[in-house]
């Protein structure tokens, strides 16, 4: 994560920056523009900062698959539950994974009923609960993008260089191009312009994007998350829709370069090999996920256990993978704020920090009127 000195945050809070910003979009934001945020971290901050009540009515922001949490699948989320019904297995895993509905059960309520889920802040976290219990399986939960990819790589580097021999990760982390690529060609969306994630590109770079740019000419901006860095990348793209002259910019540049970060991406890669995999509401997306490579494969938990599942289903009625996609918005599932609260999650998009239900629920009634 980036930690910004105090200067910054008041620079990019102050109400006269903003309203300028402000002003420039709505000058150029007359005919419909819709652009999509592509990082759970921005759908929080632009609800928190009340983005959407500054902007012109022709401007409709679209919540994207930012949550890692909430595209992680159905399948991949019943396997971390039997996983925790495996005799002498210690499970590690970030909070927003525990209260995930599966298809039958979910991590908290099989903690509830003994088995031993423990939540922890990081990799290395697990690394030390596996030190402190040798004979015990302990397995790490791997969902992330590729913000936390490297340090779960860098887990298993320690684990090999020092002959853990108790340590596993099942990866089910996912990478962002791919996604977008996806997005573009899922039939009922449409997308004016892309809000790129700042704390992915912090790691994968602006070149990254290049391919995916190139390929269907949609403007891109990367942003920071004060309402100022918002704003701007919003107003970039506006300018760029309007001009018809699209780009690949980049409005964090305090954070992002145009490589990344070298080093975390060698660490991904030593450890890391690019799959086809399944993000909920999209669908298989090839080549948008991480497994574990053959050289690590002793560390790999769905190598080294038998995992049993069968007939993983979606949450009847919930239209969480239709929020993902910008397809549905949280007040038009049937369940949003009925059976569907934080209280009692149905679906994941109501359980993670970071989920668009869970941004709605606490934000919207504030700020939108829903």
């Amino acid at each position: 994560m980036i930690l910004m000195p105090l200067k910054h945050i008041n620079e990019y809070r102050e109400p006269q920056l903003v309203q300028t910003i402000v002003r420039k979009i709505k000058v150029n934001g007359k005919k419909p523009i819709r652009l999509m945020e592509v990082c759970g971290t921005h759908t929080t901050s632009i609800f928190r900062h009340g983005i959407r009540t500054l902007l012109p009515e022709t401007l409709t922001l679209l919540s994207g698959p930012g949550c890692p949490v909430c595209v992680t699948s159905q399948n991949d989320i019943d396997a971390f539950i039997a996983l925790a019904r495996i005799k002498n297995v210690i499970i590690t895993t970030f909070g927003d994974l525990m209260r995930v509905p599966g298809t039958t059960s979910s991590l908290q309520i099989e903690r509830a009923e003994g088995k031993d889920i423990r939540v922890v802040y990081s990799a290395m976290d697990a690394l030390n609960i596996a030190r402190e219990n040798p004979a015990k399986h302990i397995i790490f939960l791997g969902v992330g993008f590729e913000t936390t990819a490297p340090t779960i790589a860098a887990s298993l580097l320690i684990a090999k260089e020092t002959g853990l021999k108790n340590y596993y990760i099942f990866s089910a982390h996912k990478v962002v191009p791919p996604a977008l690529e996806a997005l573009m060609q899922t039939d009922g969306i449409r997308i004016d312009g892309f809000i790129l994630p700042g704390h992915v590109s912090v790691i994968i770079g602006t070149s990254a994007y290049r391919s995916f740019f190139e390929r269907f000419q949609i403007p891109c901006v990367i942003a920071g998350f004060e309402p100022a860095d918002l704003l701007q990348a919003i107003a970039v793209l506006v300018r760029q829709i309007q001009s018809g002259a699209p780009e690949l910019a980049n409005a964090y540049s305090r954070a992002v370069a145009m490589q990344g970060n070298p080093k975390a991406k060698n660490i991904m890669a030593q450890v890391f090999r690019p799959v086809d995999t399944t993000w909920r509401g999209i669908g298989r997306i090839p080549q948008s996920g991480l497994k574990i490579k053959a050289d690590f494969a002793s560390f790999d938990a769905e190598q080294r256990f038998e995992i049993p599942i069968s007939n993983s289903k979606e949450p009847p009625g919930c239209l969480c993978g239709e929020i993902l996609t910008g397809l549905k918005i949280p007040p038009q599932c049937p369940l949003y704020k009925k059976r569907c609260t934080p209280a009692t999650p149905v679906g994941a998009c109501m359980v993670s920090s970071e989920g668009t239900c869970a941004a709605y629920y606490r934000y919207a009634d504030q700020s939108l009127g829903f």
